[in-house]
């Protein structure tokens, strides 16, 4: 049986990079609690835009889609579900609202895991609900060409339970030892959560919400206000690519973990930068909105899409931040990267 034991994390030897990021995240969380205390208008409005990012990414990753305008009516509550890919909409708004508002009342505990799993399926009527997989179950991955071949075996469905004792015992145990940063055992854990794909159906969706839960717990909540699940899929490929290479080995106690720890950080360590962009952005109220969006742009080295824009500037509308984008164009102050849904904008 798979030996879950987080010990090596005591070690201290870890490569500069990580080290380095785990030094800005501390850095970036305290001046975001910071002003959190001082400016909870700004944070409010940041976290209702980041939850709709939230429950529109993570499910997208699964490839379970609705319209930007759907998803935000569904998100806070002012339409029912339409259909099953809406269902589950409104199954990960749940699941999320949970984890939000009970985080610490939450542990990492079999109980709680299976109650996040039903609250998330339930509203899409999922037989297994709330209950691990009745049969195994395989990760296909598909080539270039269309040929399937297996990429990994998950734990076999008659022994997901004692495998989820075992994770659930070594995780406590971890969280009592000193001499471990729970920064660098949250991925570690979700990595095994992920290899022992538990349920049939939802493990990347409760992964992402454990994550959540573990980074909370432990003071990290920038995901309230900058979508972890966003981060995420805008970089889908360096994920499933870290998620690949630390499974490797994994059913023979032979993985290494180093590559998901440090897309885990890579990923947190861009939230905490973003939410200080965006909180600069909402802070200096007094520029005009024109001012505003002309400073989002020119303080970027990266394109940004029209609807990245509105979630910088919630308070704009999409017509004005459309009428400024062709202001700018015309001055030529910035450049169209991209084409049709694609567009993206860069200073000149």
């Amino acid at each position: 049986m798979r030996k879950y034991d987080y010990s090596f994390l005591e070690t201290g030897n870890l490569p500069a990079s990580i080290v380095n990021t785990i030094g800005g995240i501390y850095a970036w969380r305290t001046s975001a609690d910071a002003r959190k205390a001082e400016h909870a208008e700004i944070f409010s409005a940041l976290e209702a835009i980041a939850k709709v990012q939230s429950v529109k990414n993570s499910n997208a990753i699964e490839g379970i889609v609705s319209s930007d305008q759907r998803i935000k009516a569904i998100v806070n509550q002012k339409s029912a579900p339409r259909g099953h890919n809406e269902e589950e909409i409104a199954g990960y708004r749940d699941a999320l609202d949970r984890v939000h508002t009970d985080y610490e009342h939450i542990g990492f505990r079999e109980k709680d895991i299976l109650l996040l799993h039903e609250t998330m399926m339930t509203p899409a009527r999922d037989p297994l609900a709330g209950k691990y997989k009745q049969v195994d179950n395989v990760i296909v991955e598909i080539d270039a060409h269309g040929n399937r071949s297996v990429r990994f075996r998950p734990v076999p469905a008659e022994e997901t339970k004692a495998h989820m004792e075992q994770l659930e015992l070594a995780y406590l145990d971890a969280c009592s030892t000193s001499g471990i940063n729970q920064l660098l055992l949250i991925p570690c854990v979700i990595l095994d959560f992920l290899c022992i794909h538990p349920f049939e159906d939802g493990n990347g969706r409760i992964s992402r919400l454990l994550s959540l839960l573990l980074m909370y717990k432990n003071g990290l909540d920038v995901g309230k206000y900058i979508s972890f699940e966003a981060q995420i899929n805008k970089y889908k490929h360096l994920y499933y690519d870290a998620l690949q290479k630390s499974s490797a080995g994994w059913n023979e106690n032979q993985n290494d973990y180093a590559p998901f720890m440090e897309n885990f950080l890579f990923n947190l360590y861009a939230c905490y930068s973003d939410l200080d962009k965006r909180f600069k952005v909402a802070k200096d109220q007094k520029f005009t909105k024109a001012a505003r969006i002309e400073a989002t742009l020119m303080d970027r080295l990266s394109p940004l899409s029209k609807a990245e824009i509105c979630e910088m500037h919630p308070d704009i509308s999409p017509t004005t931040v459309e009428l400024v984008l062709g202001q700018l164009l015309k001055a030529g102050k910035i450049k169209k990267v991209g084409a049709g849904i694609s567009t993206k904008y860069i200073k000149n």
